[in-house]
């Protein structure tokens, strides 16, 4: 094989060097995420700039970028076994919707590092969660507390990991689950609750029937006083002679006797 000219050798160790060096100067950073910038002779880990956005970054090849996902993420907690408040064992399953905070990046590397979920959010989530439901019955934690079990436990996490650099969007209590024998006696005593419910619902409504037909008889008894008392014999004879002129200007044959009646009236002889 025919030997390389003596510049030649320079050059492709020189072109070798050059590759390797933007290969160690250049990144790429991804949608939906951010660098860490490590300076090895510069401090370490920045912390006092914002982290590297999306795209293509060239640094000096000495340095070291870490790379994190800055969307929202969610970690499921399933089966977490928890006591309630009259120590009766409880399994919970809760997912927790997180990210952490673009501008304290550096501080999280810094402080927490890449494993940030499992050293800061389970265990807070799971000593969280026992403190919230340890306040609850079963039967609370079953029927009606279960958005104020899930608010709590949202809250009190926030407030927990907020100075840690993590923001917490939400936590999702997915389901409760109660021992069996627990369980069938808090339906039992909610479907007797319900049965009574609809008892007094329907002796109610029966009260309040017979409060309107009470109503309703003493407004027609003395409506019928009233007019019995207002029918006297003059207005009576006039009614008389109305209900008289409207029958004798109908078609039908008749005769009519005036005042022959009683009291006076008219006597009406028809053809019936």
């Amino acid at each position: 094989m025919q030997k390389l000219p003596k510049i030649g050798l320079p050059v492709i160790l020189l072109i070798v060097v050059v590759l390797i060096f933007i290969s160690k100067s250049s990144i790429n950073i991804g949608y939906g995420e951010a660098g860490v910038l490590f300076k090895t002779f510069g401090g370490g880990v920045v912390t006092d700039e914002p982290p590297l956005g999306e795209g293509f970054h060239i640094i000096s090849p000495w340095n070291k970028v870490y790379i994190y996902n800055v969307k929202q993420q969610e970690f499921f907690e399933g089966n977490m076994q928890v006591l309630s408040s009259n120590g009766l064992e409880i399994s919970l399953d809760v997912s927790v919707l997180y990210q952490p905070k673009y501008e304290e990046l550096g501080l999280l590397h810094k402080t927490k590092g890449e494993n940030y979920v499992n050293i800061v959010l389970i265990p807070q989530i799971r000593a969280v969660a026992r403190s919230v439901v340890g306040r609850y019955t079963p039967e609370q934690l079953y029927s009606t507390k279960r958005d104020a079990i899930q608010n709590e436990i949202f809250e009190e996490t926030l407030k927990n990991v907020d100075s840690q650099h993590i923001q917490v969007n939400a936590v999702l209590v997915r389901d409760v689950t109660l021992p069996l024998a627990i369980k069938e006696a808090i339906e039992r005593k909610l479907g007797q609750e319900q049965e009574s419910l609809e008892y007094e619902f329907r002796l109610e409504k029966a009260k309040q029937e017979a409060e309107r037909q009470r109503i309703d008889a003493e407004g027609k008894a003395t409506a019928n006083r009233i007019l019995s008392a207002s029918l006297t014999d003059k207005i009576l004879q006039e009614k008389g002679i109305e209900a008289t002129i409207k029958l004798s200007e109908s078609p039908n044959a008749k005769v009519i006797v005036i005042g022959s009646g009683k009291n006076g009236l008219p006597i009406i002889l028809g053809n019936q």
